[in-house]
C-alpha cells in the first residue's frame, strides 16, 4: 500500500528523521530547519518554499524531489542523491554539497555563494 502523506506547513525544526522514508510527501512550506534527515528517502518529495536551514541530509536519497524557493543554507548535503531535483530559486549558500548527485538537477537561478560543489 502506498501512503502519500501531506505535511505541508508543519514544523519538525530539529526533528531526528535519520533514515525515514518520506517518499512522495508533501513538505511543502516545512520548518525542518536543523533537522536531522542523514540517510532518509525523500525521492519525488514536495519540499517547495521548505526551510532546510542548517538542516544535515547527509547521503539524502532526494532524487526528483521538488525543492523550488526551498532555503538550504548551510545545509549539509554531502554524498545526497539530487539526480532530477528541481533546485529552482533554491538557496543553497554555503551549503556542503560534496560529493552529491547532481545530474540533471534543475539550478536554474539557484543560489550558490558560498557552496561547496566538489559535486559527482
Amino acid at each position: 500500500m502506498i501512503v502519500f502523506a501531506k505535511l505541508r506547513d508543519v514544523s519538525l525544526r530539529g526533528a531526528s528523521l535519520t533514515d525515514a522514508v518520506l517518499r512522495d510527501v508533501n513538505l511543502s512550506g516545512a520548518d525542518l530547519r536543523g533537522a536531522d534527515l542523514r540517510s532518509a528517502d525523500l525521492s519525488g518529495a514536495n519540499l517547495c518554499r521548505a526551510d532546510l536551514y542548517k538542516a544535515r541530509l547527509v547521503d539524502a536519497d532526494l532524487s526528483g524531489a521538488n525543492l523550488q524557493g526551498a532555503n538550504l543554507r548551510e545545509a549539509v548535503l554531502s554524498g545526497a542523491n539530487l539526480f532530477w531535483a528541481n533546485l529552482f530559486w533554491a538557496d543553497l549558500r554555503q551549503a556542503d554539497l560534496c560529493e552529491a548527485n547532481l545530474s540533471d538537477a534543475n539550478l536554474f537561478l539557484a543560489k550558490l555563494r558560498g557552496a561547496f560543489l566538489n559535486a559527482v
